[in-house]
């Protein structure tokens, strides 16, 4: 099997899907999955901007498999051509080979083996922080109720993760000389910095919480942008944070928390630009339910559960919908967003055939 699903890796991984740019077409990646899967009904979607959707549906399934197309832009030190794939050492090495292209080769070549019915939801947006796709496509009767996200996962279903929560702050300041005292108190740029102290003065005071085998509150600050040079006060910042909140954390109140750390006059905007929610995406007793449920697929599905994550997977969004979701792939976390990125052909066979065990398994 591995022989073939190298060969639809080795297509996929051909095609520029980089996101950014997401410059993205109906045609070129979908229409080689669409010529790859023949005895299905595909269904092409543009959400614009290079955010598109190909669901191809045999039989009347009630799961639906994702996988995303769009990879990162190729990282420095690229050993070899990114979009060209490279088979050594037990490894298929290639842009998006782990992130994840090689799943969706494993399951066009488990689909293309098997009669069953099946459901297969490809997208092209996951990268940007801006889920077109997926919550356009929730948005429609789609009728399913179950849902299997690919990522790289180590061949094991993952039930848990955190949310992922990016936000901009604006600051001012008052310019000027900075060799007056007031400058202390006047440079945007401090002002900033004064924030951002007090933001991770309070993630560090919330690494106890926990949520089952999840704890902490990882923030992170991007990017601070302002001032001019030295000896100028700024009169303008810019900065860019995000955080992983536990599914036990509300995220209005902990955006509240952060925008209240600023004095109102110092601000000149806060503002939330991504918010997608954990896994399980309820709160208190819906997220216990969800997380049975989601127990439950994988244990139907013959699916070996893992930890909790530490990243982001739109699996949330199709829980938040209603779905019971989990995430299963091939790879690890670790060889994504790399250079010279890969996945152990190992894996990629191991989950092709879980691929193919399920397909052919009556529910």
């Amino acid at each position: 099997m591995i022989a073939t699903i190298l060969q639809h890796l080795e297509r996929l991984v051909a095609f520029d899907t980089r996101n950014p740019p997401r410059q993205i077409t109906a045609d070129g990646i979908f229409a080689c999955l669409q010529s790859a899967l023949p005895g299905f009904v595909h269904l092409v979607t543009d959400y614009g901007d290079g955010a598109i959707t190909l669901l191809s549906t045999r039989g009347a399934p009630r799961r639906v498999f994702n996988f995303h197309l769009d990879t990162v832009p190729a990282a420095a030190g690229w050993s070899c051509d990114p979009h060209a794939l490279q088979v050594r050492d037990g490894r298929a090495v290639g842009l998006g080979a782990c992130d994840i292209k090689g799943a969706a080769a494993a399951m066009v070549g488990a689909a293309t083996a098997t009669r069953g019915d099946l459901a297969l939801l490809f997208s092209s947006d996951e990268e940007a922080n801006d889920p077109r796709c997926i919550r356009g496509f929730l948005r429609t009767a789609h009728g399913f109720t179950e849902a299997v996200v690919a990522e790289p996962t180590m061949a094991q279903a993952r039930i848990m993760h955190r949310g992922i929560v990016s936000a901009q702050a604006r600051f001012r300041g008052i310019a000027g000389h900075a060799s007056e005292r007031r400058a202390l108190a006047d440079s945007a740029v401090h002002r900033a910095i004064d924030w951002s102290h007090a933001a991770l003065t309070f993630a560090r005071s919330r690494q106890a919480e926990r949520f089952e085998e999840l704890e902490g509150l990882p923030l992170n600050l991007g990017r601070i942008d302002g001032g001019i040079k030295s000896n100028v006060i700024a009169d303008a910042c810019e900065l860019r944070f995000g955080f992983r909140p536990l599914p036990s954390h509300s995220v209005d109140a902990l955006l509240a928390m952060f925008r209240a750390m600023a004095p109102p006059a110092e601000l000149v905007s806060f503002d939330e630009l991504f918010r997608g929610p954990p896994l399980p995406a309820g709160q208190g007793a819906l997220a216990q339910q969800q997380l049975q449920d989601a127990r439950a697929l994988a244990a139907s599905l013959g699916l070996p559960i893992g930890p909790a994550v530490n990243f982001w997977t739109e699996a949330s969004l199709f829980s938040d919908a209603g779905l019971a979701a989990l995430v299963f792939g091939p790879g690890d976390i670790a060889q994504a967003h790399t250079a010279d990125e890969w996945v152990s052909l190992e894996q990629l066979e191991q989950v092709a055939r879980h691929y193919q065990r399920i397909i052919d398994t009556v529910h």
